[in-house]
């Protein structure tokens, strides 16, 4: 295989990760809006809006805060460091960054609702779509893993076989949305309780998958998407130790919890 991968729309050459960028996003947004007529929003549209576009622009500025930091002495050695900021990216800062976000605009609207739930399906699925998009980039995008003597390794453009840590996370991906929905099979969730468990499950897995994932270090032999992973599950450490927190007992009773 040839990378990047890229198309040719109108006479123009477009490369496939931006594509898959785009798709991700208009058909997450679709498939949310679709859920939120199905399932009944409790929220106020005015409400509901407000948390939407505290999400999108605490996503655009954590996802790109964090995606510089991977690197901090590029980041300084950058000739244009906004410009750098600015095309640098990470799902890891952007899902926190949007959490920030929604969190702060709770507290100043009153909203006491869980409100996260319906974005996890969503989540996954742009973020699956996206990741394809990453693959096709191969080495010319930074996702993508170290070299491997595995089998399954894969030359991504550079000659080396590599791992590639983008096709494991839609594997991954996957996996949990069936683990969630089998979760809520036999149990009726708390409010707000399936985004816990995406976000517990989602910063686990990506704590795990940079360990092989090259780029610049911290303490600890640890990256800035690995720290901030670390911060993302002390926040969540309550619902780690104590499971049963995220079960409505009421309509639960005598089921022992196995959630992790």
């Amino acid at each position: 295989m040839q990378f990047p991968w890229s198309i040719y729309i109108a006479g123009q050459t477009v490369t496939v990760h931006a594509l898959c960028e785009a798709v991700a996003v208009f058909t997450a947004f679709r498939y949310y809006l679709y859920l939120k007529r199905r399932q009944q929003d409790t929220l106020a549209p005015n409400r509901r809006l407000a948390i939407v576009i505290a999400a999108a622009l605490g996503a655009v500025l954590g996802g790109r805060l964090l995606g510089a930091a991977e690197d901090i002495p590029a980041w300084q050695a950058a000739a244009a460091p906004w410009q750098y900021f600015f095309y640098n990216k990470t799902m890891v800062g952007g899902l926190l960054g949007g959490l920030m976000g929604v969190e702060l605009v709770k507290k100043l609207i009153g909203e006491r609702q869980h409100s996260g739930d319906l974005f996890v399906y969503p989540l996954i699925l742009g973020i699956c779509i996206g990741r394809v998009g990453c693959f096709s980039a191969g080495v010319y995008e930074e996702a993508y893993g170290l070299p491997t003597t595995l089998p399954w390794g894969m030359d991504l453009g550079d000659g080396l076989p590599r791992h590639p840590v983008t096709l494991y996370e839609v594997g991954y991906l996957i996996l949990l949305t069936g683990a969630l929905r089998a979760l809520q099979r036999r149990y009726t969730l708390q409010q707000g309780a399936l985004f816990k468990l995406f976000m517990i499950a989602y910063l686990s897995f990506r704590l795990g998958l940079d360990v092989i994932k090259p780029g610049w270090r911290y303490a600890a032999g640890m990256g800035s998407i690995q720290l901030a992973c670390i911060a993302g599950l002390l926040y969540y450490t309550r619902y780690i130790l104590h499971p049963q927190l995220l079960i409505n007992n009421t309509n639960n009773a005598g089921k022992k919890v196995h959630l992790l």
